[in-house]
């Protein structure tokens, strides 16, 4: 278990790390300029292994699961990042996105992280699934399903609470599940498939929302052809990007160079495809050049450790 929350969380923030460079460029540009290594600077302006909010916020949940589950203490975590740059790569915010910093100045006037997140249709940019890979740790155990989808909804509504986002959390974090019970990913995935058709046999959740999910639940997203797999920051899109990236790769290397160079929200598909690769290759398939360059590498490494603690005890 301890290896694999390392090779989770160095998998979002090595993923993320690549992409911070390149985000907004094209998939054309990065067709004839592709990212092969970790880079610095250009976009952001940040030096070689800098990881964006996509990351801090992975490893604020991370921080907060380690004094236990709960949302409030998690937005109060997610705040003092927005603020003070808390598990920032270099102590301060660089980047957030419009839907978190309204839900988390909500938080700031104390509004309950039961109450703080944007739920229109607009709020469904992937800044809820960037973070939520360190739930499927803390809900490795849990064998009621229902339990599972109530609690990654609600960490997912601190800042996306539309259903679309925290349904988006949830078919990451059941097929997340599925990958550490140490399955071939391709049974992993057609697993998490037959959860979650379970799931919603008895659920009256809005069909035209679970119709938009269609192409991962219902179909095979490995087989779709790049043309028909977006990379914006749209949630949807996120999930099914990093799916097919992680999905028609071989390695961990493969899986985020494969996300990144789709273009568009480089740094959040790297991340979230990163966190799949992570915990399905494991640690020792990260590259290790990448992994000491990350910004605050040792500090990643301790809190890995301070998770793997309080959910082995």
């Amino acid at each position: 278990m301890k290896n694999t929350i390392k090779s989770g969380l160095y998998g979002v923030a090595v993923g993320d790390a690549l992409g911070v460079p390149v985000e907004f460029k094209t998939r054309e540009y990065l067709k004839q300029n592709p990212v092969t290594d970790m880079m610095g600077f250009m976009c952001w302006n940040q030096p070689p292994g800098t990881f964006s909010d996509d990351s801090s916020l992975a490893f604020c949940t991370a921080e907060s699961l380690c004094r236990g589950f709960d949302i409030e203490d998690m937005a109060q975590t997610f705040v003092k990042w927005m603020l003070e740059g808390y598990w920032g790569a270099h102590h301060k915010v660089f980047d957030i996105g419009g839907t978190t910093k309204h839900s988390l100045l909500r938080v700031v006037k104390g509004e309950s992280a039961a109450f703080s997140g944007n739920f229109f249709d607009e709020d469904n940019g992937n800044g809820s699934l960037m973070r939520i890979l360190p739930l499927v740790f803390y809900l490795q155990k849990e064998k009621d399903i229902e339990i599972i989808y109530k609690k990654v909804k609600a960490v997912s509504s601190i800042t996306h609470a539309h259903f679309r986002s925290a349904f988006a959390c949830f078919i990451y974090i059941v097929f997340c599940l599925e990958i550490l019970k140490d399955k071939d990913k391709f049974e992993a995935y057609k697993d998490m498939q037959n959860v979650l058709s379970k799931f919603l046999e008895n659920k009256s959740f809005n069909p035209v929302e679970i119709q938009l999910f269609d192409k991962i639940l219902n179909n095979d997203i490995s087989k779709y052809d790049e043309s028909e797999i977006q990379s914006s920051g749209y949630v949807l899109h996120s999930l099914e990007a990093s799916f097919w990236c992680f999905l028609n790769s071989d390695s961990y290397e493969e899986t985020v160079l494969r996300a990144v160079n789709l273009g568009g929200d480089t740094d959040t598909t790297g991340a979230i495809a990163g966190g799949l690769a992570g915990i399905y290759f494991g640690l020792d398939d990260i590259p290790k050049k990448w992994i000491d360059k990350l910004a605050r590498t040792n500090d990643i490494k301790d809190l890995a450790e301070r998770l793997s603690n309080k959910i082995i005890l």
